[in-house]
């Protein structure tokens, strides 16, 4: 891409002073209306490049393509995917973007709270970054690079394409989605209407990587139903649907099974959510592990450290209720080695070293894997996520915007 002008910082700093974090106790698709604002953003973006069919439904989906520009009828329709919502976790409201410019090395001191600070010893991908230009927030918000880094990535792949036709490629879908980071990304996805044979997320961290194998994970929610009566005469007769819940969690080991105290394979049990009163107490867990025999092994852990809880409140009950959230993605990746293969080769050829991992998480692909769009996980240059240390740096950006370019052209070669 010798004598281009990139895009994707431009965008990228555009598309982060728009507010879209999603809710997770909200009932509405999207979860939350203002994601829509960036939506829209994007799909006026897509419409001057162009893509006349690009379209925003009504539950806050951009649908766009590219069309083929290749002589060959062969060639598979590949999707390029990213979530426009921002984690729950930390407000997205008022994003103050900063390039740091020509990275020196030292500390990050965000200026808007200078007790935040990006310190190279707790982030040892910055070593990487020497010389760099790195953008954070202010401090007193994340920054939003999960996932609008890879929104701007692909927007930048797609005007380049667009304005470079000799680069040949088969037929490009574009999709963006909210209510990722809640997990309901592909609820109200059309995927006959999507019309891709392989798909791939932008969404991930450091430089070369590419990610093919992700948790399964389930949600548990426990209802506990205490016997509930006047303080004042409660002796002998009151059990606290509180007491019961807190009696619950202290029996988790505080050594194991716990996201703070687990990594690379190992899997947890995380209580995200307490909430209740004597009578009724509700608690919420999200669940991990690689394979679905772990999963079924933490469920019904959990199950039997409530049912010996339990039996030191006698008149009480309780309900635990699992639902299926997404499954590891690897299972399906397995049966298709081409998208991972040319993912990995696309990643060469942008003069960077690939590295093939799993993800401590999920993404939007992990559904769509099994809706039927095998999809593997690209980076985005994304880093210390869902907080305000969050950063990312224009040249990582731009290698990502490379390997999408050469994604497309290494599926029409190969056809």
């Amino acid at each position: 891409m010798n004598n281009y002008t990139y895009t994707a910082v431009d965008r990228f700093l555009r598309y982060v002073q728009i507010d879209t974090q999603s809710d997770p106790q909200s009932k509405t698709n999207p979860s939350t209306e203002k994601q829509k604002d960036l939506s829209r953003v994007l799909l006026q973006e897509l419409l001057d490049m162009g893509l006349a069919d690009a379209e925003l439904d009504e539950w806050g989906y951009v649908y766009a393509t590219i069309l083929a520009n290749t002589d060959k009828t062969d060639v598979p329709t590949i999707c390029f995917c990213s979530h426009v919502d921002t984690s729950p976790d930390v407000t997205g409201a008022g994003v103050k973007p900063i390039i740091h410019q020509n990275w020196s090395g030292s500390d990050i001191t965000l200026p808007d709270d200078a007790t935040q600070v990006i310190r190279v010893a707790d982030h040892p991908d910055l070593q990487n970054q020497l010389g760099n230009d790195i953008i954070t927030a202010s401090g007193t918000t994340l920054l939003g690079a999960d996932n609008k880094a890879g929104l701007a990535e692909i927007m930048d792949a797609a005007n380049y394409l667009l304005t470079h036709p000799e680069l040949k490629h088969g037929r490009i879908r574009l999709l963006f989605t909210p209510d990722e980071e809640i997990g309901r990304g592909t609820e109200k996805v059309d995927i006959q209407k999507l019309g891709a044979d392989f798909g791939y997320t932008i969404d991930g961290e450091s430089l070369g990587t590419l990610e093919d194998e992700t948790f399964s994970a389930d949600a548990v929610k426990i209802t506990i139903q205490g016997v509930s009566t006047h303080p004042g005469f409660a002796k002998g007769k009151l059990e606290n649907a509180l007491k019961i819940a807190a009696d619950l969690l202290a029996t988790l080991p505080k050594t194991s099974l716990s996201p703070e105290t687990t990594e690379a394979k190992e899997g947890f049990v995380h209580p995200t959510r307490m909430e209740g009163n004597q009578d009724q107490a509700l608690l919420e867990f999200i669940i991990r592990d690689f394979t679905e025999v772990g999963l079924q092994e933490k469920e019904t852990y959990l199950q039997n450290q409530l049912n010996d809880v339990l039996v030191n409140y006698p008149g009480s009950s309780a309900e635990l209720v699992v639902k299926e959230q997404y499954r590891n993605m690897k299972d399906v990746l397995d049966q298709h080695p081409a998208v991972v293969d040319n993912a990995l080769e696309a990643i060469h050829r942008a003069g960077l070293s690939a590295n093939r991992r799993s993800i401590r998480g999920g993404t939007d692909g992990s559904r769509l894997s099994f809706m039927g769009l095998p999809c593997p996980n690209i980076f985005a240059g994304e880093h210390a996520f869902h907080s305000r240390l969050e950063w990312v740096s224009v040249q990582d950006m731009h290698r990502a915007v490379d390997v999408i370019v050469n994604v497309a052209q290494v599926w029409e070669e190969r056809a």
